[in-house]
């Protein structure tokens, strides 16, 4: 029920923002596409972009791992799937309707996930990071990206870091390491963070 409730959340707030998305944050693209080279995909792979949104991250996806490669986005909210489709990044990648926490891909399945800001919406961030290393084979990447840093972002909303963000090292260190992952690289920046983990098999 809990888990329910707050993909009801994700989309009523999500939904009416889908149209005027990409325009809002049009200045991340060059940002998106530095991060998506720090994952070290190569072509042919196959990568997916979890809570893709409008699809920022989908044509440096699709540059990394070339026309024999395939890139999924997937995301929860059918509007952003939408506007992403207006915006053609339907011919870059598969666009599914789905739940990231329960993901329609068989176990082993991909190379390398991309993630932005996708880990602070879900209602249980651990088992997510299971799911994910049950998806990604052996030696896969894991990238999670926001293009505002924690303070930054904890500024903006008026208020002091959370000692409980699933972001902060010490925390996602430990959730990464029981899910399957290992941390390979954390980076909290002024103006961004990232944070690459390598699946461990």
């Amino acid at each position: 029920m809990a888990a329910r409730a707050a993909y009801t959340s994700t989309r009523t707030f999500f939904t009416p923002r889908a149209e005027t998305w990409e325009e809002r944050f049009a200045a991340d693209g060059p940002v998106y596409a530095a991060a998506v080279a720090r994952m070290g995909i190569g072509a042919g792979q196959t990568v997916v972009d979890l809570g893709c949104g409008t699809g920022r991250a989908l044509p440096a996806l699709r540059a990394g791992v070339g026309d024999k490669g395939v890139v999924l986005g997937v995301d929860v909210t059918a509007a952003m799937l939408d506007a992403a489709a207006r915006h053609r990044r339907d011919e870059l990648a598969a666009l599914l309707l789905a739940d990231a926490c329960h993901l329609p891909l068989p176990s082993g399945s991909v190379d390398g996930i991309f993630s932005a800001g996708l880990i602070n919406h879900l209602p249980e961030p651990a088992p997510a990071l299971g799911e994910w290393a049950r998806v990604t084979a052996p030696g896969g990447t894991l990238l999670l990206f926001h293009p505002s840093g924690r303070v930054e972002r904890a500024a903006r909303h008026g208020r002091p870091l959370d000692p409980d963000d699933p972001l902060a090292e010490t925390n996602l260190r430990p959730a990464l390491d029981a899910a399957g992952w290992r941390l390979a690289h954390y980076e909290d920046a002024r103006h961004h963070f990232l944070a690459r983990a390598v699946r461990v098999g």
